[in-house]
């Protein structure tokens, strides 16, 4: 049973939610909020949980233009499969260098892969999914956040997904967001937020203008 390329899934009763969680170490200050932000699902609501650090997955390489079948591993077919079938993903990362993890980074390139396999309909699969991110950081300011919140937005615009936005939290020594007390009550109602289709910024200002 698919989910994907209909528009009405954000109002459905039967999601999914895939939390990829990209963080260099378990039970990060990312992965601590997402698991308080996902504790607020309803019941009923289907929650799948990743770690990358336990996937084998080697780097990606770009064979578009190579011949022959690329040899896909038995780590990359579990992600592909939990990426479209879930009706929600979840990026939780700590913010590296005011961007994504470099185990995050490197399962989203994977993406780029099942985008340009022969016969793929990874595209029509994904679009009318929703894209969601959590993140800590050790500063305060968490507009420093913006450069990984606009590749999470712009990577749904481009699949023609939502976007939910990204929660974030300040915790850089272990369990320090437990401590950051604004993070922990958006958590509460982070998922409940309505989750707009993602638009690069040219659509934004050419639906301004009309």
């Amino acid at each position: 049973m698919s989910f994907f390329g209909r528009d009405d899934r954000d109002d459905r009763a039967d999601r999914s939610f895939l939390f990829v969680l990209g963080s260099s170490r378990a039970d990060g200050n990312s992965e601590i909020l997402a698991r308080a932000a996902a504790a607020h699902l309803p019941a009923g609501v289907a929650q799948r949980w990743v770690d990358l650090n336990r996937i084998e997955l080697p780097d990606f390489q770009d064979g578009r233009h190579e011949s022959g079948d690329q040899a896909v591993s038995e780590g990359e077919e579990l992600l592909r499969r939990a990426t479209v079938e879930a009706t929600d993903v979840v990026i939780v990362s700590p913010l590296y260098w005011y961007s994504l993890s470099a185990q995050t980074k490197r399962y989203l390139d994977y993406w780029s892969g099942w985008l340009n396999v022969p016969g793929s309909d990874f595209k029509e699969r994904m679009a009318g999914g929703t894209l969601w991110g959590v993140t800590a950081m050790a500063d305060d300011d968490h507009a420093v956040a913006d450069g990984l919140v606009t590749g999470l937005s712009l990577s749904a615009a481009y699949l023609r997904m939502r976007f939910g936005g990204v929660l974030t939290g300040t915790g850089s020594r272990p369990g320090r967001v437990r401590a950051d007390e604004g993070a922990m009550s958006r958590a509460r109602t982070f998922f409940q937020r309505e989750a707009p289709f993602a638009r690069f910024p040219y659509e934004e200002e050419a639906g301004a203008v009309a």
